[in-house]
């Protein structure tokens, strides 16, 4: 009876009690699990973690517990397979996600709920498993009253056989003692026939060995009668408080339940609880208390005998109480207890509380006892308690947090919703950037062939890079050395400063003043593709200041705008830095060729710049190296013709235009976009286009954000990978003109002033080998009252040199036969009178070392052709000024 009683009450509550403990774990690591998923803190995880090992050591021992229930262990299985579902389709999965920022995945997932069911199922089972554990803790209650039925009959049967061999005995040794035991058995038959009542004693009459038999047998009736008491009230507690939840009412129920059982007149409970990082035990419950509280409000651990009692976890036990210690109060007066007991309630050998009871009797020994075995049992219950408890609280706070996260829910929807359209765009592009890598994988094997194959004709290459360098360098030299004087006439023409020319031949002029300057343009367009496509054109990292560029492009633009009736709108969103560093003249030049495209196709409507941060999404997609946080957006918008989607791709190679058929609309070379696409990869960016026939086309120019020049380690990576070959080539050192517009009006222009107070007199050598260069120039240097003398190659300049020292400056050309204008100069410096006279270097060449190179050789200044009679003059005036 006592191991069944242990039974109920050790096993029993321990399996309610790893019950709770595996439905907390699945409550912690479904709370953990969405606390982690609301912020994405992986401390929020720990309790996932921790969970995730618990319940399968509290699986284990609950199993081990119940394996002689298959009933149960059944039940106990189809818990275990529903936990695992929920880690496998509802734990794992939703943080894999999040890990894996798969917000979108996330979302679709608490659409549907999975886990819900699982975590709904298990509660339910959970409830089953402790309901039919509940049931076998009762049918094992009533099977140890039926035990007691047993242990009387055994009891009977005893004192039958005790009888009989006492009446064998009385009879054989003397028949003095018959009525004694006639007595003793007739006592021991009433106790039978009692069904359970263990209250019966055998009346003692004799002081022989029949009466210590009886006596011995009255002691252990006392003795199963006391025991029996106890495990009916432990029972009892156990039934009773197997459903209380709320701890103020469990702890106040129990006092109320101990005190009168054991007789006690005075009582209070101290719980223990953790306080302000402090292990206090605290008072929660009284019996027969007073209004202003009984006992003290809280002890630490060690503090006094309740503090004691709980460090060592021991019962103490107080007697001769002094009068003034406390009073039993009642209706008709109050005194001092005789008796105090100080008693720990445990829990795996952890005190979970302190009781005090204080008597005016002293307590009995089977009170004490009572007090020692119900500590434990009640200590579980107290413990099922707290745990229901805390459950509670966690599922609560789950329960808000739902709804915080349902309402963050909502705000990703509508984010998704937003996103979803760049979200194809970049499936699309994935796609795109699986198949390209597929193809490259095929090829791989190809290239690792082919690479021996080039590194064979790289010398070859190398030198036909070369070749074709020199090649433009030369072809620049001989179509800027005609076009520069028809550049010079053609103006004067335009002027017709003597007014000998009518309207229609100003006309003329003009047009031949127009193609002229967009066969410069052609020249400087093919010069600036060459030198990409040769990697060796450099960029110059200055500041750009983001206020004034707008101001520029406004002065470049406008005239053209009003000219065609269109309007010109420059957005400048907030938030933009006032400076960042880059190539100031590649970017103007960018920007430039996109206006120039847009009014060029827009016969009517508006063309835009927009000057904006790209937000990070946008950025990420156009440049996946650079900060998120630092890029600028330049876009041109138009209302014109629009682009196809067939020639999207197509208008970004050299000499392409969407309407590239020999009796097209529009004019240009179309290398407007391909150079533009070329620099842009040079600065690190990118351009991309957003277009619709007939309505428009939108060019958006992405560059990083650089804060300073060391920032530029990027963009030099990009410039360098674009090196394929070594060209001498170099662009010309003076800034792109505006792009030329079709149909474009030269407007009327006065003739230019003649600066007597500085030009007039003054005696200009021309040295060059072309004669309309000479003609042109000449023209021009008369018409401000200056002398010209003349000279075809550099002997005769050194020749004219020496007959008209009175010479104020020289005019030299650079390439010419015979003597070249390097070594021409490099003479004429060495004569100490000729040491400090002006020379301007004029070369149609534009190579980006010809200036330095020019000013080694001796020359002043430099120009280059075709000529800008304007910066010539300038020129002159700040020579003759040092002069």
């Amino acid at each position: 009876m006592k191991v069944d009683r242990e039974y109920i009450t050790g096993h029993d509550f321990q399996v309610h009690n790893l019950s709770n403990d595996i439905e907390k774990n699945l409550l912690d690591m479904e709370d953990s699990q969405r606390g982690y998923v609301i912020t994405g803190d992986a401390k929020y995880l720990i309790p996932y973690n921790n969970g995730y090992s618990s319940w399968k050591e509290n699986y284990n021992k609950l199993r081990q517990l119940i394996m002689d229930n298959p009933r149960q262990v059944q039940n106990l299985e189809k818990i275990k397979t529903n936990i695992e579902l929920w880690i496998a389709e509802a734990g794992d999965p939703v943080l894999s996600m999040k890990k894996d920022n798969n917000n979108s995945g996330i979302i679709e997932f608490y659409k549907l709920d999975i886990g819900k069911k699982y975590t709904d199922q298990l509660r339910s089972q959970l409830a089953a498993f402790r309901s039919t554990e509940l049931s076998f803790t009762e049918a094992r209650s009533q099977q140890l009253i039926r035990d007691n039925e047993v242990l009387l009959s055994i009891l009977n049967t005893i004192w039958i056989v005790v009888s009989a061999i006492a009446v064998l005995i009385a009879l054989i040794t003397s028949s003095s003692i018959v009525n004694t035991i006639k007595q003793v058995t007739g006592s021991i038959k009433h106790i039978a026939t009692s069904k359970g009542d263990l209250s019966m004693r055998v009346e003692v009459k004799t002081k022989d060995e029949v009466g210590d038999l009886a006596e011995i047998t009255n002691e252990l009736l006392s003795k199963l009668e006391e025991q029996n008491w106890i495990n009916t009230q432990i029972t009892d507690m156990a039934t009773t408080f197997q459903g209380v939840t709320e701890m103020k009412l469990l702890t106040q129920s129990f006092i109320n339940r101990i005190a009168g059982l054991v007789e006690a007149h005075y009582g209070v409970l101290y719980l223990r609880k953790i306080a302000d990082k402090k292990d206090l035990l605290i008072r929660f419950a009284s019996y027969a208390g007073q209004a202003d509280g009984v006992g003290v409000e809280s002890f630490r651990m060690g503090e006094g005998l309740v503090g004691q009692s709980a460090s060592e976890n021991r019962i103490l036990i107080l007697n001769q109480l002094p009068d003034d210690y406390i009073k039993v109060t009642s209706g008709l007066g109050h005194t001092a207890p005789k008796q105090i007991i100080v008693a720990p309630i445990i829990f795996e050998k952890n005190v979970l509380a302190v009781m005090e009871l204080a008597s005016l009797n002293e307590f009995t020994k089977l009170q004490r006892e009572l007090l020692e075995q119900i500590a434990e049992p009640f200590g579980v219950t107290l413990h099922n308690a707290a745990s229901r408890t805390e459950i509670e609280n966690l599922y609560s706070e789950s329960q808000t947090m739902a709804e915080e996260l349902q309402a963050q829910t909502e705000e990703l929807q509508t984010q998704a919703e937003e996103l979803q359209v760049q979200t194809e765009e970049l499936r699309s592009t994935n796609e795109h950037l699986e198949e390209q890598n597929l193809f490259a994988e095929q090829k791989s094997f190809e290239v690792e062939q082919a690479r021996k194959e080039l590194e064979l004709y790289a010398e070859q290459l190398q030198q036909s890079s070369q070749y074709k360098s020199e090649f433009l360098a030369n072809m620049s030299h001989e179509l800027r050395t005609p076009l520069n004087s028809l550049l010079i006439l053609s103006q004067f023409l335009v002027e017709n400063a003597n007014g000998t020319l009518n309207t229609d031949e100003q006309e003329y002029a003009r047009i031949i003043n127009s193609s002229g300057n967009d066969l410069l343009s052609l020249i400087n367009d093919i010069l600036d593709l060459s030198k990409v496509e040769a990697g060796k054109l450099e960029i110059e990292i200055a500041a750009v200041n983001l206020t004034e560029l707008p101001h520029v492009m406004e002065r470049n633009f406008t005239p053209i705008a009003k000219q065609r009736n269109l309007q010109f709108r420059i957005i400048q969103h907030p938030g933009l830095p006032s400076l960042i560093f880059s190539d100031e003249q590649r970017l103007q030049q960018i920007l430039k060729n996109l206006l120039s495209n847009a009014f060029k196709f827009t016969e009517s409507g508006a063309v835009t710049l927009s000057i904006r941060k790209a937000d990070p999404l946008e950025a990420n997609i156009a440049l996946p190296d650079a900060s998120t946080a630092n890029v600028i957006a330049f876009s041109v918008s138009d209302t014109g013709i629009g682009i196809p989607v067939n020639k999207r791709i197509l208008i970004f190679e050299a000499f392409q235009q969407v309407d590239g058929k020999t009796e097209r609309k529009y004019g240009g070379t179309g290398l407007g976009l391909s150079i533009s696409r070329e620099f842009a990869n040079l600065l690190g960016g990118r351009i991309a286009l957003e277009s619709e026939e007939g309505k428009g086309s939108t060019f958006t120019l992405y560059i990083p954000c650089l804060h300073n020049p060391s920032s530029m380690e990027m963009v030099t990576m990009y410039a360098e990978s674009s090196a394929t070959a070594v060209s001498a080539l170099e662009l010309s050192e003076a800034p792109s003109e505006a792009p030329a517009i079709d149909n474009l009006i030269i407007p009327e222009t006065k003739p230019a002033v003649i600066h007597q107070s500085i030009f007039g007199g003054k005696q200009v050598l021309v040295v060059d080998d072309d004669v309309r260069n000479i003609f042109a120039l000449t023209k021009a240097l008369e018409m401000q009252g200056m002398r010209v003398l003349t000279a075809h190659n550099g002997r005769q300049c050194l020749d004219m040199l020496d007959l008209h020292k009175e010479i104020d400056i020289v005019l030299m050309d650079i390439m010419m036969p015979e003597m070249d204008g390097y070594q021409t100069m490099r003479h004429i410096r060495r004569d100490p009178q000729l040491n400090e006279m002006p020379i301007i270097a004029l070369t149609a060449k534009a190579m980006k070392y010809d200036r330095e190179k020019c000013l080694e050789a001796g020359a002043s200044d430099y120009i280059s052709k075709p000529i800008n009679l304007e910066q010539l003059f300038s020129v002159m005036r700040v020579w003759f000024s040092k002069s």
